[in-house]
């Protein structure tokens, strides 16, 4: 949803772990910075609803009987839409995923997994970063 008169991006995601507690991200084929999978809520749906069809969307994962629990909100400068700011309900995925169970989607040009508490090379979204020290502290 896009709150235009407060320039307030508002999203959900879902944080995905693999076997070595590394956390799927996603880039989108407009941008060249990784970010959580997820996205813009439609009118009709929660936050929860909005992270479970984007992941489908966007990597394929049904979680739909998956556990998931709030890790919290987030905001921070958004990454593709300047001026704005990105305000995201994150959600956590229990249980361990893998790169057999992902593949780019949709808008999704490539889907990687990144150590949380790690420094990385490659350019990330500002809400990501605030994202990963949060998951860091579990």
């Amino acid at each position: 949803m896009l709150l235009d008169e407060f320039k307030i991006v508002e999203v959900a995601a879902i944080v995905l772990r693999d076997a070595q507690g590394r956390v799927l991200s996603v880039r989108k084929c407009s941008s060249p910075r990784f970010q959580m999978p997820g996205g813009k809520l439609e009118a009709h749906e929660t936050p929860l609803e909005a992270a479970l069809r984007e992941v489908r969307e966007e990597v394929g994962l049904d979680l739909k009987n998956a556990a998931i629990r709030p890790l919290g909100d987030f905001s921070a400068p958004a990454s593709n839409e300047p001026g704005f700011t990105v305000v995201s309900h994150v959600f956590i995925a229990e249980g361990v995923f893998s790169s057999q169970q992902v593949r780019p989607h949709a808008e999704i040009a490539e889907v990687d997994w990144f150590d949380p508490s790690a420094p990385t090379t490659r350019p990330q979204a500002p809400l990501q970063a605030k994202i990963f020290a949060a998951v860091a502290q579990l």
